[in-house]
């Protein structure tokens, strides 16, 4: 089945078919949905490159993933991202390019994808308090969406990005409410914005009850186990040690439960813990019960919405900045309790 066939099929000129599937506002909303029934039906798939060279565009959405001494955004996070963004993509029949590049080099990679045509759009992955890139591709004009923001620029521009301030300000109330009062964050890189975001909800709790963050019981750094095993250990060797932890990371909530164990204590009856938990598709959070409370939100409902935010302002340049903040659930699992009494 080709787009002469389904035109033939349908009674209708491939121009007005073609218009269809691609979303052309001239096109009646009967039609489109008499267009995609039939296509679907006769599993009719649009070539790429024919697509391509009807609308002018290059079909494809790219990924410039900057690699730095000082911060490796390439994580376990990125792939269930760009799983849930690729579904965009396939629906729409975008493929998607993904590129690695040093920070000094980023600028002239994005010129020359715009030059070549390769991509028609770019999704921004993990922006800093105020990042270079976001009033570069404005200046651009290439349509971009930030999975994130960046807190120190005033500008308009598209994002998706979680309540990072709202949910830690959640989980901290919650352990406060069980009696805690001296609380370990282990965070992220916090010049990273999600991590300065999730920093402030903590602290912003903590004030709202009277209390002052202790700075020997925060940590930042690269989330991962050894980094959460590590900075625990440290504070639980204290001679007053927290009796709870919130962690940026379900990966540095398993280290934190490692030091928990090693140092003769019990997660959830003398140590509490509650963790971000990004729902990734290969590290379940328990399977019927959750093993960590945790604010959860999942990065690849983030990575589709984000893909369809920027095809539909690939399809109308025109459209005015979106943006989307989505909300975190708090679950609750075998990882916190009250307060031990002689704290």
């Amino acid at each position: 089945m080709n787009l002469k066939m389904l035109a033939a099929h349908l009674g209708l000129s491939q121009t007005t078919v073609s218009r269809a599937l691609n979303g052309y506002p001239e096109v009646s909303e009967e039609t489109r949905k008499r267009v995609t029934e039939a296509a679907r039906e006769l599993n009719y798939s649009p070539n790429a490159r024919a697509k391509g060279l009807a609308t002018g565009r290059a079909m494809a959405i790219g990924h410039v993933i900057p690699i730095s001494t000082q911060h490796e955004i390439v994580n376990p996070v990125f792939g269930d991202f760009v799983a849930g963004a690729s579904e965009a993509y396939l629906k729409a029949g975008y493929d998607m390019t993904l590129s690695l590049t040093g920070d000094e080099d980023e600028a002239q990679n994005y010129r020359r994808l715009k030059a070549k045509g390769n991509v028609d759009g770019i999704i921004l992955h993990g922006p800093k308090m105020k990042d270079g890139r976001i009033p570069f591709l404005t200046g651009l004009k290439m349509p971009f969406v930030v999975h994130g923001r960046a807190s120190e620029l005033d500008q308009p521009y598209c994002w998706v990005d979680v309540d990072n301030a709202g949910a830690f300000r959640r989980a901290t109330n919650f352990l406060l409410d069980l009696g805690h009062r001296r609380i370990g964050l282990i965070n992220g890189l916090e010049f990273m914005d999600f991590a300065h975001r999730r920093r402030e909800g903590h602290e912003e709790a903590l004030a709202a009850r009277g209390l002052s963050p202790d700075p020997a019981l925060r940590r930042s750094g690269e989330m991962t186990e050894p980094y959460g095993y590590l900075a625990a250990h440290e504070m639980l060797t204290r001679t007053d040690p927290p009796t709870a932890f919130l962690t940026s990371s379900l990966i540095t909530a398993i280290g934190v439960r490692r030091a928990i164990h090693e140092t003769g204590h019990e997660m959830g009856r003398d140590v509490s813990v509650v963790t971000y938990d990004d729902d990734l598709s290969y590290l379940s959070n328990g399977r019927d019960v959750p093993i960590f409370t945790a604010i959860r939100s999942s990065v690849r409902d983030a990575g589709r919405i984000a893909a369809e935010m920027l095809l539909r302002h690939v399809a109308t340049p025109a459209l005015p900045p979106e943006t989307a903040l989505l909300e975190a659930q708090l679950i609750i699992g075998g990882s916190t309790g009250p307060a031990p009494a002689k704290h």
